[in-house]
């Protein structure tokens, strides 16, 4: 990706190619390292993809899995195409990188300084309690041998004088240490760097360029529907079961609804749920499921929710299964394709409607 790459989106039946960028980002602090750099105390990788109007978004986690390369008799069809598209030459890293300045990487602040300040409010009050005893006892002390010494009793090994000055470093300590947790209390964001990027081009588009008549292109319509219906009855089940349902299906995150669980119905599974959608019309016997849902699902099993939707017409049929997959795919596969009925009979099913 950092000479620039070209893959295939299969699960895409629109005829709109799209840049994908590969972006890093990262949190620093005030604490100065030896080569003169400001310390990095977080760094993530991003991935946004940019339309040819200029819309961007949040491409999720890894949207590469679910993408191919392309094959041989394709590459110079589509290279054909590259060269007609003068959208792609004209100011697109700068919109990726306004979008990640604008969009991503205040959460990325936000949660960052969040946790950090948190942390350095329990050390700097741990540090101001343990050293301030420390302060007061050396204090205690002086005086007390001060006492001592003008009766004519002091100790040569431990002098008033000794003490004070324990007192005193002490206080030059605990000064030190808290000026290096302000230090690290200076957290901003550094400017986002794009490390790669790729075009790609989906399905749809892909057929019409390389002039195959494919039947799924005409059928986009009655995907788009089966879709829509899927997600519908799966967003009622999580309301009318007391969720608190978002449609996340545009940020390729490896699920398509991220469900809330409310304070009452939280256990300790966390407090939500990731749904994965899969409408599929009545009678299909077999369901396509992406790379990257399948990491999801292997990677969150306590969270992730495989929901199959059958849909017949105004009606439709759903059931809810957790831990649905055994393994992850192989490596150079974009997805994989499970009969039904085998997912069902090795999955937990916790609901079905």
């Amino acid at each position: 990706m950092k000479r620039g790459a070209i893959f295939v989106d299969e699960n895409d039946y629109g005829l709109d190619s799209r840049l994908l960028f590969y972006i890093e980002d990262a949190i620093q602090d005030g604490v100065v390292l030896p080569n003169g750099n400001k310390r990095v105390i977080s760094k993530h990788v991003h991935f946004v993809e940019l339309k040819e109007d200029g819309t961007a978004v949040n491409a999720g986690y890894a949207p590469y899995l679910d993408y191919r390369a392309l094959g041989e008799e394709e590459r110079e069809v589509v290279m054909n195409y590259v060269r007609q598209q003068r959208w792609l030459t004209h100011g697109v890293e700068d919109l990726a990188q306004g979008y990640a300045i604008s969009k991503i990487i205040p959460e990325h602040f936000s949660q960052v300084k969040e946790h950090k300040t948190k942390m350095l409010n329990k050390i700097a009050k741990a540090v101001k309690d343990r050293m301030t005893q420390e302060i007061q006892y050396w204090d205690f002390r002086a005086i007390e041998l001060r006492e001592k010494e003008a009766a004519g009793k002091g100790n040569q090994r431990l002098t008033s004088a000794n003490a004070a000055r324990r007192a005193e470093e002490l206080e030059a300590r605990m000064q030190k240490r808290l000026t290096e947790i302000d230090n690290e209390r200076m957290i901003s964001a550094m400017p986002p760097v794009i490390v790669g990027g790729s075009l790609v081009i989906p399905k749809g588009l892909l057929q019409i360029l390389m002039h195959h008549n494919d039947p799924d292109i005409f059928s986009e319509g009655d995907k788009r529907a089966i879709e829509y219906a899927g997600m519908k009855a799966v967003m009622d089940i999580e309301r009318k079961l007391g969720y608190l349902p978002t449609d996340v299906s545009a940020e390729k995150c490896g699920y398509d609804v991220e469900s809330e669980i409310p304070k009452e119905k939280q256990t300790g599974e966390g407090c939500l749920r990731f749904i994965e959608v899969k409408g599929r019309v009545k009678g299909a016997t077999t369901v396509t499921i992406s790379k990257n849902e399948i990491l999801t699902g292997l990677n969150q099993p306590d969270k992730f929710i495989l929901a199959i939707v059958e849909v017949d017409g105004q009606n439709t049929r759903t059931v809810y299964l957790k831990k649905p997959f055994r393994s992850a795919p192989d490596f150079t596969a974009t997805s994989v394709n499970y009969d039904i009925m085998d997912l069902i009979r090795n999955a937990e099913i916790i609901f079905q409607e």
